[in-house]
């Protein structure tokens, strides 16, 4: 298995559009690969498909974590040195996104936020798409995690 592909644990790609019953991990190893972003949008989408978040009714919600994702493997390339790992979190009840990378300095929302200025979108898109989000600090730096509930499926 290549590094860019990424872990499968317990896959069950015919579950439905939910994640699998007792939940579902996927890791993706970004750390000193190209194109991480890239990367990381193409691994969540496959993962995205194979729980059949992509496509109708669901496709605006994959569309929304695909953008979850880019968004924080971005701020991780701009302000952190770059990311470690993606890390996709399917329980029942949530789909938790965590990109980790080597800084320990948390991240701030710019405020105000000035959507007609370049720069400081990033946190105000994760922050207005996501049901939560938040960062964790570890040994090896920090994991900013975002999270949308599952019963957006249904809604």
């Amino acid at each position: 298995m290549t590094p860019s592909r990424g872990t499968l644990d317990g896959d069950r790609p015919d579950a439905g559009a939910a994640p699998p019953p007792g939940g579902q991990r996927r890791r993706l190893r970004l750390a000193g690969i190209s194109r991480p972003v890239a990367r990381a949008r193409a691994f969540t989408a496959e993962a995205l498909g194979d729980w059949s978040w992509s496509t109708p009714p669901d496709a605006d919600l994959g569309e929304d974590v695909v953008l979850l994702v880019a968004e924080l493997v971005g701020n991780a390339m701009l302000h952190a040195g770059g990311p470690l790992e993606l890390v996709l979190d399917a329980t029942p009840a949530r789909l938790r996104i965590e990109v980790s990378d080597a800084s320990a300095v948390l991240p701030a929302l710019r405020t105000p936020h000035r959507p007609g200025l370049p720069g400081g979108h990033g946190l105000y898109i994760v922050q207005h798409t996501a049901d939560r989000w938040g960062a964790d600090l570890h040994a090896q730096g920090k994991s900013i995690w975002a999270e949308i509930d599952v019963s957006r499926l249904r809604a």
